[in-house]
């Protein structure tokens, strides 16, 4: 078997590519849906309904997070990241050859858990072929999957939904899923794991006796409260509140993907320069809290000229905080725990953002975009206590 050290530069990098890929199809399924809002409440539903169908692919996702990590660990991520994307291509063709909202919300909820493949399997095999003075690096640009996908999204499902319908521009989370597959099955190769030492012949719980991990978990749950608030409802805000055209506020929500992907990977360069993923993520939680409170206020008074450019800081920073923890994550776990700590990082993660379209679609109609900016806010001051002094 292949080493870290033996492996070429070049075949490192192109697996770094492929799970960049893989990643953003799966969030082009899961971030993408939520883009459907304004057809779907143009046909009559209601905000919360319309959350609750688009928040399908989440809810997928979630349900079978720890599952997929689980399967990671025990064959291989080549495996999953082929299986994965391949469900998630035959439930998206399902989901654009209905009529029935019943029946769509079905095949979405598939669609996110072949989605949920990626998010364990494509991290694992960027740490375990990275040297530890690259990963956060590495992880910085796998996790600009995640913005470039809902950038993806924000730019190609509502202009395809309104030239074509609502059913072709389901296809395109999942014609991009099915080339994910085949690209997965050619150039991924399962990274090496170091024998298992112990009398047990099982490795070591990382969980046991130790709350770092999960106190990152928490953390993270936190920090995706306001990331999820900016990704559902920044388009539908700057449509109906600022007066934005659809297709100008999806180019802006496009351009704040672009910068985030950006912040992760800047954000994963400081990890690896000050040696540690757990100090800059205290920062990030810090700078989240503010930017958002920021936000809030702006919106509140109308002040769109300062209001727009808060929500492009704000998009940007409260993404970075997920490649330094995705990494801490990773590395504390190890070789034989990360798929299942990874995803019992993600399935807390995308809880949240399950059920945040649905309570926060209804808190926004109730209370308006100002007072939902301002909890998220407070949320995330309430995640800076809680990130671990040091990493073990």
């Amino acid at each position: 078997m292949a080493t870290v050290t033996q492996i070429g530069t070049r075949r490192r990098w192109s697996m770094l590519a492929l799970g960049v890929f893989a990643q953003a199809s799966s969030a082009v399924f899961v971030h993408g849906t939520p883009f459907l809002l304004p057809a779907l409440t143009d046909r009559g539903m209601s905000l919360a309904t319309a959350g609750l169908l688009v928040s399908m692919p989440t809810v997928g996702l979630v349900c079978t997070l720890i599952a997929w990590g689980w399967i990671v660990d025990r064959i291989g991520e080549h495996k999953v990241l082929v299986a994965g994307p391949a469900l998630m291509l035959a439930a998206g063709v399902a989901a654009a050859t209905v009529s029935s909202y019943v029946a769509l919300a079905v095949f979405l909820f598939l669609g996110g858990m072949g989605a949920a493949s990626t998010n364990g399997a494509s991290g694992r095999v960027i740490v375990g072929w990275f040297p530890p003075d690259q990963r956060g690096l590495a992880m910085g640009i796998r996790q600009t999957a995640q913005p470039l996908g809902v950038g993806i999204g924000a730019l190609s499902i509502p202009a395809v939904a309104a030239a074509h319908g609502f059913s072709t521009a389901v296809l395109v989370p999942a014609l991009m899923a099915g080339a994910a597959a085949i690209a997965c099955l050619i150039g991924i190769v399962d990274p090496p794991r170091p024998e298992i030492s112990g009398d047990t012949g099982r490795p070591a719980n990382p969980y046991r006796g130790d709350s770092t991990l999960w106190r990152i978990h928490i953390v993270s749950v936190l920090l995706a409260i306001p990331q999820g608030t900016l990704w559902t409802f920044a388009l539908l805000w700057l449509h109906r509140d600022v007066g934005w055209s659809l297709a100008a506020a999806g180019i802006l929500v496009t351009i704040t993907q672009i910068l985030g992907a950006g912040g992760r990977i800047g954000a994963g360069i400081w990890s690896d320069r000050v040696a540690s993923r757990l100090g800059p993520l205290r920062t990030i939680a810090i700078a989240a809290a503010i930017s958002m409170a920021a936000l809030a206020f702006a919106a509140w008074t109308h002040w769109w000229w300062a209001a727009i450019p808060i929500l492009v800081a704000a998009s940007v920073i409260t993404v970075t905080d997920n490649g330094l923890a995705f990494t801490a994550v990773a590395e504390i776990a190890g070789p034989y725990w990360s798929g299942r700590g990874l995803g019992i990082q993600n399935t807390g993660q995308n809880l949240v953002m399950a059920v945040l379209a649905p309570v926060f679609g209804a808190l926004i109609t109730v209370a308006g975009f100002p007072v939902t900016y301002l909890l998220t806010a407070v949320i995330a001051l309430a995640a800076v206590p809680l990130v671990p002094r040091a990493s073990r």
